[in-house]
């Protein structure tokens, strides 16, 4: 369910506080730049002091009827589903239902290793259990029913890929196990659960297990940009990633429900803590988010073509969520610039001027480009007249110029600059340098 990038790095967001009044006015300006050069599609919220107050929605919800999105459009949250299932087994265990330390052997004795397994394990992805989302076969039928047996099958059939609780490894798998183990226990559908549970104490309407997308009914379909034109991206069906990715909501419905979590209103304070005990920077559900000297938490999400976010600064009460259904940008550096606005930190408005290269100079910067500082080699070709790249093992990625040397990948951050006469390129990605020399 997760899309590679050309190097992986994690967020970390810094930054000087100064005033601490969100400037709505440049916000607005800076999501309609995004807009206006169709680099994002979505729906973005902020929180202060446990309030929302700020709310925006750009591009469609649906292109091929050009319904536009606004700030009720419902879109699949995927991973941050995650929160939620971690979220039902603290109240599970809260009810008597459960234990973390119960072992995994007592629902699916089939599940290799499950004598060794506890609940808490799959709660932090420390259970060995391969993922079945990595499996080749996996986009032969994610668009397609499927059901829990068979489900199960597949898990059983990856096994083990570690022994359980040496280290960590995301594994969507483990939450798939826990949404079954909730239905176990609770001889409800795990949609029934997520309701009674959460969703309707919150009053959280649009907060729900995902079906077949209907925009009239305004949920979103995800694109992806080509040739400046939309394609609709196809659909998983939402019987594959139960209580891993299967939620949909509104950034609002994530920012009541995160809130709701952090003063208690859903599990205990003491279940919230727990959830917060981190190993290998990943907890019960959540990770750590650090912002300005902050230490919040949260989820990432990855479904489809959807992205999503959902980060909590408990000391500043502040908080932001945001779902996209096309990104051609970085999703971290929108991040970064709505909790700099969030906390009354200056930003930049981004104007997306380019410039035309011609295919001499074009020519001159392509190759094999490589570093001894990781192992990656980077290929450096023209298309149609575009320059491109492509990493090692992964597909191809256009280059916008920002000068003759200069260009950059804005969806991954990315930023080139070359030097022909040296045959040298720097590559910048997420703060991280490294210079490529051409083979």
């Amino acid at each position: 369910m997760i899309k590679k990038i050309i190097l992986s790095f994690f967020i970390g967001v810094f930054g000087t506080a100064c005033s601490q009044n969100v400037d709505k006015k440049k916000l607005d300006d800076y999501f309609s730049a995004l807009d206006r050069n169709q680099k994002v599609m979505g729906s973005f919220a902020i929180a202060k002091d446990d309030q929302i107050v700020y709310t925006n929605a750009i591009g469609f919800a649906d292109v091929e009827n050009k319904i536009k999105a606004d700030d009720k459009t419902v879109y699949r949250i995927g991973s941050i589903s995650k929160t939620f299932t971690a979220v039902l087994v603290m109240k599970a265990a809260e009810e008597g239902k459960l234990k973390l330390e119960n072992k995994l052997s007592q629902y699916f004795p089939q599940i290799k290793n499950s004598e060794k397994i506890t609940i808490e394990n799959l709660l932090q992805h420390r259970s060995g259990i391969h993922s079945f989302t990595d499996d080749p076969d996996y986009f032969s039928y994610n668009t397609q029913y499927i059901s829990q047996p068979d489900l199960l099958a597949k898990i059983v059939k990856g096994g083990s890929d570690f022994e359980p609780d040496s280290k960590y490894t995301y594994s969507n798998s483990n939450y798939v196990i826990l949404a079954m183990i909730l239905e176990n226990i609770y001889k409800k559908s795990y949609s029934q659960i997520l309701s009674e549970k959460i969703t309707k104490p919150l009053g959280l309407t649009s907060t729900k297990v995902g079906e077949k997308i209907n925009s009239k009914s305004n949920v979103a379909n995800s694109y992806v940009l080509l040739d400046k034109k939309y394609n609709k991206s196809e659909e998983t069906d939402m019987s594959v990633p139960i209580g891993a990715g299967n939620v949909v909501s509104t950034p609002s419905g994530l920012l009541k429900f995160i809130i709701a979590l952090a003063n208690g209103k859903i599990v205990s304070k003491a279940s919230l803590e727990k959830m917060q005990q981190y190993k290998e920077n990943y907890g019960l559900g959540i990770f750590p988010v650090p912002f300005n000297n902050q230490k919040g938490f949260g989820h990432n999400g990855s479904i489809d073509d959807y992205r999503s976010v959902l980060y909590y600064f408990p000391e500043s009460k502040t908080a932001f969520a945001m779902i996209t259904n096309q990104s051609d940008y970085d999703n971290n550096q929108i991040s970064i610039t709505a909790l700099k606005a969030a906390n009354g930190i200056d930003f930049e408005v981004p104007d997306f001027k380019m410039i035309q290269v011609s295919a001499l100079d074009l020519k001159k910067l392509e190759g094999l480009y490589a570093t001894a500082s990781i192992p990656l080699k980077i290929n450096i070709f023209t298309e149609n007249g575009q320059l491109k790249g492509q990493a090692t093992g992964q597909s191809a990625f256009p280059l916008e110029a920002v000068s003759n040397n200069t260009f950059k990948f804005d969806a991954a951050a990315i930023k080139m600059v070359f030097n022909p006469e040296k045959k040298e390129m720097i590559f910048t990605q997420g703060g991280s340098t490294f210079t490529f020399t051409k083979e």
